[in-house]
């Protein structure tokens, strides 16, 4: 059962809020790790894993292993792959057509089984109590209507199976917030990071498909197609949510966001 979803940014800022908005959003992030300590699994869906331009990608490593910090932030650890839902959730989207590829590393499974782990998924997992997960990797390269039917078939596989599976959502929003950041200053990070931050508290969700791509790609994002996973995930079952905030201490946007199932 899908028990509930966060949508967690992966900066090092929420690490160490340098500013009380930043700390408002790390208190959420750690509300969420409160929330899913019931859970047996998470899914963490991750902008900055293996990039594949045309396909999703399940990680099927047995090991997840630190690797590759943000900025000279190391953040140390090792995870165990969720294998039996990991195979469960890649046999469910093959079969539905998706454009999908399962991955592994130098060996089927057991030690050698390993697959690195970046800031884009080690900063929530900082949030949140370890547990088994399954790590998968949006595309840009395929369609939104994909991407939403790819989270619509995850919550199917998540609501038939007897484990409580948090999914969470690794995203960044704006990053061109900071004229003397890498990106420049840009109006439509501003624009992009206050539309996300309406249709959230809003519940206007389903919108997000209809955001014009000249300014997903003006905006300079990482937020949007693992988003879209997620409002497909979110029509399998009804949430509300419980809390949600959002900081730019720096030149990137980012929001968490923490939804529950209605009871």
């Amino acid at each position: 059962m899908l028990v509930g979803i966060g949508l967690m940014p992966h900066g090092n800022p929420v690490l160490e809020p340098p500013d009380e908005e930043t700390e408002k959003l790390a208190g959420i992030l750690r509300k969420i790790g409160e929330e899913f300590k019931g859970a047996d699994s998470y899914v963490l869906i991750s902008p900055h894993n293996v990039r594949i331009s045309d396909h999703l990608g399940v990680i099927m490593a047995e090991n997840l292993i630190s690797w590759l910090g943000f900025e000279g932030k190391e953040l140390p650890g090792e995870w165990k792959t969720d294998r039996g839902l990991a195979e469960k959730i890649y046999r469910a989207e093959k079969k539905e057509g998706m454009p999908v590829v399962d991955l592994n590393f130098a060996s089927l499974s057991g030690e050698y089984s390993r697959w690195p782990l970046s800031w884009g998924e080690l900063i929530p997992l900082q949030f949140l109590e370890k547990k088994p997960l399954v790590l998968i990797t949006p595309s840009r390269g395929v369609s939104r209507g994909t991407l939403v039917r790819f989270g619509e078939v995850l919550g199917e596989v998540l609501e038939k199976d007897a484990k409580k599976t948090a999914l969470i959502i690794s995203a960044d929003h704006g990053h061109g917030h900071d004229e003397n950041g890498p990106y420049g200053k840009v109006k439509e990070s501003e624009v992009y990071d206050r539309l996300i931050m309406e249709l959230i508290p809003e519940n206007r969700l389903e919108e997000l498909p209809n955001v014009p791509e000249e300014l997903v790609s003006k905006a300079l994002v990482d937020s949007y197609w693992g988003m879209l996973i997620m409002l497909g995930a979110m029509r399998k079952a009804e949430f509300r949510l419980k809390a949600s905030a959002y900081a730019c201490p720096t030149y990137f946007g980012m929001a968490g966001a923490l939804w529950v199932r209605k009871t």
